[in-house]
């Protein structure tokens, strides 16, 4: 079994800043990459960075200078930093790991973090 546990999400003012978090635990062997996603009601999840094993990264348009994906293998741990928040930055974000455990390839998501930026 995989478990992703999201933490860090608020409520903050336009312009402020917030660190998200995402521990992974379980019977994982190997891991691929590592995503933030998002969402808001109505809308399909969006795809906000994700990042590989070899630390390419990859963002979305709408937050390149704003956000930085990273990782700490160590910890098992994903961070996104998120800075210069706008109001449409709010949405339930996810976690999400692409890897091999004993179950074999799969995809994996957290339960979500939900961030308001309001002022």
């Amino acid at each position: 079994q995989v478990q992703l546990v999201e933490s860090g999400g608020g409520l903050v003012q336009p312009g402020g800043s917030l660190r998200l978090s995402c521990v992974f635990s379980g019977s994982i062997f190997s891991v691929n990459a590592m995503a933030w996603y998002r969402q808001v009601p109505g809308k399909e999840r969006e795809l906000v960075a994700n990042i590989t094993t070899s630390g390419s990264t990859n963002y979305a348009e709408f937050v390149k200078g704003r956000f930085t994906i990273s990782r700490d293998d160590p910890k098992n741990t994903v961070y996104l930093q998120m800075r210069s928040l706008k109001p449409e930055d709010t949405a339930v974000y996810y976690c999400n790991l692409d890897g091999l455990s004993t179950r074999g390839l799969g995809n994996y998501w957290g339960q979500g973090t939900q961030v308001t930026v309001s002022s």
